[in-house]
């Protein structure tokens, strides 16, 4: 049975005979197999393949298979290991859905796909596009409430808006109040419910999309979630009006986003599989989803300390916060609701930063390594730039308790690098020669830097040394431990300038953090020179492979042939 059916079916492939001279008894004989509970695998999965294209070949067919296929029997197929089985029976369901089965099937069917996203195997391409299709079109249901806008005369849709104000604030105590002050009341907590058009809360639904969606996400959260419902809506109030979070206009706005994320509206791809797990984990998702967001809205919106202004900025990062949440394909309601939770407005904004240095290439792995190999001709060039600035020499003030006395000093770095001068000076000049400079200390026998408290001008005056003086103090040591040069840096500049160069005298590395900040921007310019010719060509992560060496090296064509 299993090759005279892939023999019918690859004839059937050729066209020549059209499908809708299959008699009833065949279709019959191929839905039984299809519709018993133990059968081989083989010929069902066949069978499956035999009615899906029976079915997307004629209407005639359609209803034929419609009537002979056994529904349930068909979804169970669904909770079966064989990834077979189960691919073909939901291309199956697609085509018997998309040709127009009635949709009080979707529900059911939206149960089975549970065991396949659940499995233990990857889902294969073909059968993600089917659940990208099921999903799409079970989404799509919501569309005619998407699309319509709010009816005034519809006394129903009134009630639900009224309904929203009396679950916030609790007003059933107002009816022996007059007309006009109930109209007032009303108006009060419409405006604090965050409707635009407190006098006539309705005009703000007349905006479609998302049309009468929003007023169903809004009385979903209500009716399902009345604490967190009441929380959200009296915490506002109570809020300056500037930093309240408008309850009505963020649902309105957030239905929306949901609807564009969600593609709510938009006739489903033949090649898209990019579905969503979450969808099959229970019913009525975009309300659900909603419950969630509405209160991340919430949170982002205090995390943000936003005022009315800000509204827009809000709706983006929450935006943001929903699509990378949903992109990391949760499974389920409540994974999404800790994942989504946990990227709050601090994570968005590391995230912001982290994809705009990929942007500019800064974090891609070639330029990570093209850095590592430019870094030590850079930091040579700052060694460099330090020792000439010692040669150079700096003025240094001797700090005693009387401060009107204090007396200047020269240090400067002789030309070849091996002697240290210093000196006394009368008044402050640019650069004394090294001649005037009477004291003098060999490089060679300079044995440690100190600097800060461990200073032993530090510690002798410890006492009287402000915090800015004990920041800017650095010694040196030579001979013995009992000589030291004691100095105190003018500036933070001149300190790092001084520590940095003497660690380069001393063979260490220099620390300071005005050499990490030269060697940043260095590093920066250095590479925005070297990627000018690449601009706006993407740099790959990865090298491409090495292809594999030619089967034959004979390149060389035989001149010495053609010129006999």
């Amino acid at each position: 049975m299993t090759h005279a059916l892939t023999g019918f079916t690859e004839l059937m492939d050729h066209g020549i005979v059209s499908w809708e001279n299959l008699s009833l008894v065949f279709i019959k004989k191929i839905a039984a197999f299809v519709n018993v509970k133990v059968m081989d695998a083989s010929i069902q999965r066949l069978s499956l393949t035999i009615l899906e294209n029976m079915v997307l070949s004629s209407n005639s067919l359609f209803k034929l298979v419609k009537e002979e296929v056994n529904l349930e029997r068909l979804i169970a197929h669904l909770q079966v290991t064989n990834q077979q089985i189960q691919t073909k029976a939901m291309a199956l369901l697609m085509a018997l859905l998309q040709t127009g089965l009635e949709r009080i099937f979707l529900r059911l069917w939206c149960v089975g796909p549970q065991n396949i996203i659940h499995s233990s195997e990857a889902v294969g391409n073909e059968m993600a596009h089917y659940l990208y299709v099921l999903q799409s079109v079970s989404l799509n249901l919501l569309e005619p409430l998407m699309r319509t806008p709010l009816d005034s005369l519809s006394q129903e849709q009134r009630d639900k808006i009224h309904s929203l104000r009396q679950s916030a604030f609790e007003t059933d105590s107002d009816g022996g109040l007059s007309h006009e002050r109930r109209r007032s009341l009303c108006a009060k907590e419409f405006k604090k419910l965050g409707f635009s058009n407190n006098s006539n809360p309705g005009q703000d639904l007349l905006r479609a999309p998302p049309g009468l969606l929003a007023l169903e996400t809004m009385t979903y959260f209500a009716s399902h979630y009345p604490d967190a419902y009441s929380r959200f809506v009296l915490e506002n109030s109570s809020r300056e009006d500037k930093h309240e979070c408008p309850f009505a206009r963020s649902s309105i706005q957030l239905t929306l986003i949901l609807c564009e994320i969600l593609h709510i509206g938009e006739p489903s791809s033949e090649t898209r599989s990019d579905y969503h797990p979450i969808f099959f984990s229970q019913d009525r998702i975009l309300y659900e989803l909603f419950c969630v967001c509405i209160l991340l809205l919430n949170k982002t919106w205090k995390e943000m300390r936003a005022t009315q202004e800000d509204f827009d900025k809000v709706m983006q990062v929450v935006r943001e916060q929903i699509t990378r949440t949903l992109s990391s394909k949760p499974t389920s309601l409540e994974l999404f609701k800790n994942k989504v939770n946990a990227l709050n407005y601090s994570e968005i904004l590391k995230l912001r930063q982290t994809e705009r240095l990929h942007q500019e290439e800064t974090l891609a792995p070639p330029v990570l390594e093209l850095k590592e190999r430019l870094k030590p001709e850079l930091l040579e060039l700052i060694r460099q730039q330090r020792l000439n600035r010692l040669c150079h020499g700096t003025l240094f003030r001797k700090i005693s308790s009387r401060r009107r006395q204090d007396k200047l000093w020269y240090c400067r770095l002789s030309p070849n690098h091996k002697v240290l001068h210093y000196g006394d000076v009368e008044k402050e000049t640019e650069t004394p020669p090294i001649e005037m400079l009477q004291e003098k200390i060999p490089v060679s026998d300079i044995k440690m830097l100190l600097t800060g408290k461990d200073c032993p001008h530090m510690r002798e005056a410890r006492g009287r040394q402000n915090r800015e003086v004990l920041d800017l103090a650095f010694s040196i040591t030579y001979d013995v431990e009992d000589y030291s040069l004691n100095f105190v840096a003018s500036s933070r500049t001149d300190f790092c300038l001084w520590t940095d160069g003497l660690n380069v005298l001393l063979g260490k590395e220099m620390t300071s953090e005005s050499m990490r900040s030269e060697l940043e921007i260095l590093l920066s310019m250095e590479i925005k020179l070297r990627l000018l010719d690449l601009e706006n060509v993407p740099i790959p992560d990865s090298a491409p492979p090495i292809p594999k060496p030619p089967s034959s090296f004979n390149f060389c064509y035989d001149f010495s042939q053609t010129e006999q």
